[in-house]
């Protein structure tokens, strides 16, 4: 599909706005009931709903639960499972940290265990960054003999090791067990090139645990996301974008540089993101603007919570149709029900606003009326095409 873009691009003055709130859809309480999206006050998006085209994305193929990186990469246009970004590289490269060739980075989280080594909370109570910061600088005393390694803090639970030395490989499974009430898992190459990135992880882990022996919440830690460097084509190559992103979390900022977009100001609430794309308006083609909270909440099983986290969404939006984007999209990388508190493979409600759509019979913007929407349901990976294509940035392919 690059290809494609590359040969069809065109330049012009539009504009396009990617919102996208994380975990965004939902499954509804009870058997007939509304969905998370569908229960909250979204009066701004359902009007959007009316005049634009809706439908429900697929972030890898059907039936896939994706994580993160895959579910962003398939809104960027960039097929997930072609371009395998691991968390741990979109983790340590949204925090600046520079990575180089045969580096293993790696996305930890601090965890809660009990006397006897079994998971009692696997993201240590979301301890608040304030905490979780010295506890992972203090983890740079952890020393292994023939390699380098780089801890950095991250936000609240979440920190980066990276390892650097000789044979070390990207493919290890996770030590998250994806439970509580059983220990962490072993770390296990899933390749014989990453045995030593195997036991190298062992190894931290091992000395990690007694760093943080005297800690009540944040007493161990899980390994998530282990990958190599990264070299995913920009957005400039091939969409003649210039881009950036508007985000929170250094994930998702990660995820975005290594496309190549500049990562604009240190906002750290909607209205200061808004703030930020006001400010910048005029600087980018493509703003992609993440909001987490509609995912986080629904990860903790709370639909309430998540229902007001997806008003405090559909509230921004004025402030980003009042700058006049050709191209409006909102929607998620992924669906994330309460009912489930974890990512599912439910296709993702997306709404689409710009001059030439051709409009449907939505009323408003929820899973049940997406289903009816004139986009249908169709691979994340198209929605970019899509973009270009209604704000005029895609020529005539063939005579």
């Amino acid at each position: 599909m690059h290809k494609l873009t590359r040969q069809l691009q065109v330049k012009n003055n539009s504009k396009i706005v990617m919102l996208v709130a994380d975990g965004l859809g939902g499954l509804p309480q009870q058997p007939g009931g509304l969905t998370e999206l569908e229960t909250a006050n979204t009066p701004n998006l359902d009007a959007l709903a009316k005049q634009g085209v809706c439908g429900g994305s697929i972030p890898v193929k059907p039936g896939i639960s994706p994580g993160s990186g895959p579910g962003h990469l398939g809104l960027f246009g960039y097929d997930p499972l072609e371009y395998l970004i691991g968390r741990g590289a979109l983790e340590a490269t949204g925090i600046g940290f520079e990575l180089q060739e045969g580096d293993v980075a790696i996305r930890c989280n601090f965890c809660t265990l009990d006397a006897d080594g079994n998971i009692t909370d696997r993201r240590a109570g979301r301890i608040p960054s304030e905490q979780s910061a010295p506890l992972a600088i203090k983890l740079r005393e952890v020393s292994i003999p023939g390699i380098q390694v780089f801890v950095e803090p991250v936000k609240e639970h979440r920190f980066v090791i990276v390892f650097r030395g000789e044979g070390l490989g990207g493919n290890m499974a996770d030590t998250d067990p994806q439970a509580t009430g059983v220990p962490p898992l072993k770390p296990q190459a899933t390749h014989p090139d990453s045995q030593k990135t195997a036991e190298v992880a062992e190894e931290f882990v091992r000395q990690a645990c007694e760093l943080l022996a005297d800690q009540q919440a944040a007493n161990a830690c899980t390994l998530r996301g282990v990958s190599p460097k990264p070299n995913p084509p920009s957005y400039e190559e091939v969409y003649g974008l210039r881009a950036a992103a508007i985000a929170v979390y250094p994930m998702y900022k990660g995820l975005a540089r290594l496309v190549g977009m500049d990562i604009l100001g240190e906002a750290q609430t909607l209205d200061q993101q808004m703030a930020v794309l006001e400010e910048n308006w005029d600087k980018y083609d493509f703003f992609f603007i993440h909001f987490k909270y509609t995912d986080s909440t629904g990860e903790d099983g709370n639909f309430e919570a998540k229902v007001k986290k997806t008003e405090e969404v559909d509230a921004c939006v004025p402030r980003i149709m009042a700058l006049g984007p050709d191209v409006f999209i909102c929607t998620g990388d992924h669906s994330t029900p309460a009912m489930l508190s974890g990512h599912s493979w439910h296709p993702v409600p997306t709404l689409l606003v710009a001059k030439h759509c051709r409009t449907d019979r939505c009323e408003s913007f929820g899973e049940a009326e997406c289903l009816q929407g004139g986009l249908g349901q169709f691979e994340a990976k198209y929605l970019m095409p899509l973009a270009l294509a209604n704000a005029g940035r895609l020529a005539k392919f063939g005579a």
